[in-house]
């Protein structure tokens, strides 16, 4: 994980370029009292309204659902509509789960509810939310387009997916122990749905076959989980100058995440040492988390996440083979699938 081991996807900026002037227009409907607020977020602005060049993060999602168009041989346009859906969908689960874990950083600036107040941050989240399903259920006709309607519908169901992940990961909070399984299959959820949707959207849109919508589904969902393995060892192992976040964040709030729930599954002397220490009462002490960091290390916790990376990589690649998708896409998306797998931010 240390540095990474392939240059930076182009595909990420060209879709950037293609998504992100609709990602603008449609924010900038939203009303005046909130405009402001999403646009900070966004990364678009600073927190008076003067232009930023903060940036939004990395764009996987917007990258994944042109790919998959270009995976059933339509112009990357076609996505579009689902590129941005989902990319509000995703920004509204980050503008809450700021609020939800207190954190008052996001991409080395603060977070919006540091800037403008939780109330702000909670009714800019819920606008996100429903800007998305605006867009795409827009057509120039009267009514929207089959596809268009077959994509909302997918996205419900992915966001509703999203948010029982959202709930199970707070859940654990209140729990003793979390094995493993339990782990996946609230990652599975948090993270693996979405990413499915924005892997196979433009697929849908395009009217593509079910087998090629299914396989770039079942290509996203394994990516999500290879995606969050390594966001699991960077909130505990990673560079707070890359990721902007202090060292061992993960286990200062006290989360249960994979590399956690690995040694806490195993029910040795490690596992009991690393459950007291999540059980002290008050805030976790720099002492704490050095030794909780390095109980999991030594447990085999970290191993053992890289290797659940590399594993959904496979995973996810083997999905692609077989059913007839365009040969450039597919290389594309190899790439940016490796890339996730193996970057350090």
């Amino acid at each position: 994980m240390a540095g990474l081991t392939a240059a930076t996807p182009a595909v990420l900026e060209r879709a950037r370029r293609l998504v992100e002037p609709s990602l603008v227009a449609a924010v900038d409907r939203l009303c005046d009292e909130l405009r402001l607020s999403a646009r900070y977020h966004f990364g678009w602005v600073e927190a008076d309204g003067s232009s930023s060049t903060a940036g939004s993060g990395k764009g996987l999602r917007p990258a994944l659902a042109v790919l998959s168009a270009e995976a059933v041989g339509v112009d990357a346009s076609t996505a579009i509509p689902g590129a941005v859906a989902v990319q509000l969908v995703h920004d509204f689960s980050l503008v809450h789960d700021d609020i939800i874990d207190g954190d008052v950083e996001r991409r080395h600036r603060p977070t919006v509810w540091a800037v403008f107040g939780v109330d702000d941050a909670v009714i800019t989240g819920d606008a996100l939310h429903n800007l998305a399903f605006q867009v795409l259920l827009e057509a120039p006709d009267p009514l929207p387009t089959e596809e268009r309607v077959r994509a909302t519908t997918r996205l419900v169901a992915a966001t509703t997916a999203m948010i029982a992940g959202q709930a199970a990961d707070m859940a654990f909070d209140d729990q003793p122990e979390v094995d493993l399984a339990a782990c996946l299959a609230m990652e599975a959820d948090k993270t693996g749905a979405l990413l499915g949707y924005s892997a196979s959207v433009g697929a849908v849109l395009a009217g593509a076959p079910d087998d090629q919508v299914d396989a770039l589904e079942a290509f996203g969902r394994e990516l999500g989980l290879a995606f969050q393995a390594v966001d699991d060892v960077l909130g505990i192992w990673g560079d707070p100058a890359v990721t902007g976040k202090a060292t061992g964040n993960d286990l200062r709030e006290r989360k249960k995440s994979m590399p956690v729930a690995m040694v806490l599954s195993a029910g040795d002397a490690a596992a009991d040492e690393l459950r007291a220490i999540y059980d002290v009462d008050g805030d976790l002490t720099d002492e704490h988390v050095v030794r909780a960091t390095s109980i999991i290390e030594t447990a085999g916790g970290r191993d053992g996440t890289v290797t659940e990376a590399r594993r959904r990589l496979d995973a996810a690649l083997a999905a692609l083979d077989d059913v007839g998708l365009a040969a450039g896409a597919v290389e594309e998306l190899t790439g940016l699938a490796r890339f996730v797998a193996e970057r350090d931010f």
